[in-house]
């Protein structure tokens, strides 16, 4: 049987796109001054608790955003919502985790290598 919600959730799909946005824009801004911090105090290293606190509330609301968009669109493209919660908060919670442990890993990387690790233009 084909299920097509009364009142598709529209309102929440642009709630979620926007949490989503505006934590990436402040993401985006916290991870910029880090960087900066990281340069200016290359001799003390700053640590993992460092960076890792500054940045989970706004990487926590991207996560958060991404969910509630993720189950919205199932939602307007017709699955139930109980099915749509189930498929959405596993897929969009995985990704958050593996995003969150890639970016630590980038992190101390550069803490350990230096920022000019990174530069793959200059390898021969």
């Amino acid at each position: 049987m084909y299920y097509y919600p009364l009142n598709p959730p529209y309102f929440l799909l642009a709630v979620g796109l926007f949490i989503a946005l505006t934590s990436g824009a402040a993401l985006s801004g916290t991870l910029k001054l880090i960087m900066e911090k990281m340069q200016l105090n290359s001799v003390e290293k700053l640590g993992s608790r460092f960076w890792s606190r500054k940045l989970f509330v706004p990487f926590l609301g991207i996560a958060g955003g991404v969910c509630l968009f993720l189950t919205s669109g199932f939602e307007i493209f017709g699955f139930p919502p109980f099915l749509a919660y189930i498929i959405g908060v596993p897929i969009s919670l995985l990704t958050s985790v593996l995003v969150w442990l890639q970016l630590g890993s980038m992190l101390a990387f550069i803490e350990r290598q230096g920022m000019t690790s990174l530069d793959l233009d200059s390898m021969p």
